[in-house]
């Protein structure tokens, strides 16, 4: 029986490597990068990560999930929302690594709970036109761990709270242009809500809320502003060949604002006026398989109206297997 249960585990695994080698063929071929610029500050949350079916809880057990999150920005904008001169380009690839457990017990009106741990490996990239590579660093990055998640599950609404912490594991120097980390803390309190609609409940309406508290950046001191972010998402599932697999196909966006200012002995009075916001809406497209309790997700944002930030376009590649 053992044996039989390992075959399955290493089967489920292969089939996940095969999947994993897809998204980064399709990665390679589909990503291209335009002209533009710049580099300022945003929150440290991956805008759009949790988009879809945001308050559903995985089964008791564990459960493994890779996201591959592509962001580039070409654009940079004013406090007011104008368009500066640009001449460069600035993206982020991310590959995250998440692994998380659901304990079989209720608690708190039939809650699960559960915890997990997300470890990242990054690759950014500052380009100026003019002068070329300015700035870029490669390797494991900060380590968001979630040590509390509620999880309820009704009939047609499910919702989960959670608290986590990023810890500055990427390496980080203060004037070094190849930092991978933040080299700062960040307290996490975020909700995720999935609605049900309609008869057979084919059509479900997500959002995700997260409040992000910075600490004080090591060796600069600098304090950045406490953030807001928002995931959301509708989306429509079809039964395909039998209830053999779901699709989902729907819309899909993500906000960010930051609404405490940013301080420190090198922030200006200007600079401690701003405030960053982030506005993106795109299409997104899911398909499971719950007889092998795999999933595999794309999304692909188009940012607008920033504000006091970069602007630009995000495609993120998700896998998943549960055990």
């Amino acid at each position: 029986m053992f044996f039989c249960r390992g075959e399955r585990l290493w089967r489920r695994a292969e089939r996940l490597t095969k999947l994993r080698s897809l998204i980064v063929l399709w990665i390679v071929f589909v990503l291209y990068p335009p002209a533009g610029i710049i580099a300022q500050s945003r929150g440290v949350y991956p805008l759009g990560m949790s988009a879809l079916n945001s308050g559903i809880t995985p089964e008791p057990g564990f459960t493994y999930s890779n996201q591959l999150l592509f962001y580039f920005r070409n654009q940079s904008k004013s406090n007011d929302g104008a368009t500066l001169p640009a001449d460069g380009s600035n993206s982020v690839l991310m590959d995250l690594n998440s692994f998380i457990w659901v304990g079989p017990w209720n608690i708190l009106g039939g809650a699960h709970y559960s915890a997990f741990a997300t470890l990242p490996f990054a690759n950014n990239d500052l380009t100026s036109d003019i002068h070329g590579n300015i700035s870029g660093g490669r390797g494991f990055a900060d380590s968001y761990f979630v040590p509390f998640v509620l999880g309820w599950s009704g009939q047609r609404f499910s919702s989960r709270i959670l608290y986590g912490v990023l810890a500055p594991t990427g390496s980080f120097s203060a004037g070094a242009n190849n930092n991978v980390g933040s080299g700062y803390w960040t307290h996490a309190v975020s909700s995720g809500q999935t609605l049900s609609l309609g008869d057979g409940k084919t059509i479900a309406l997500s959002a995700f809320e997260m409040y992000e508290h910075h600490t004080p950046q090591e060796g600069t001191g600098t304090h950045p502003g406490d953030t807001l972010d928002l995931d959301y998402s509708l989306v429509k599932t079809f039964a395909l060949h039998d209830g053999f697999m779901r699709l989902q196909i729907g819309i899909v966006g993500y906000e960010q604002r930051q609404i405490t200012a940013k301080t420190g002995s090198a922030i200006t009075p200007d600079q401690s006026t701003e405030r960053y916001a982030v506005n993106a809406m795109g299409l997104t497209s899911n398909v499971a398989i719950p007889r092998h309790n795999l999933n595999l997700g794309v999304k692909c944002l188009k940012e607008f109206a920033n504000r006091a930030t970069f602007q630009g376009f995000s495609l993120q590649v998700s896998a998943g297997v549960s055990f």
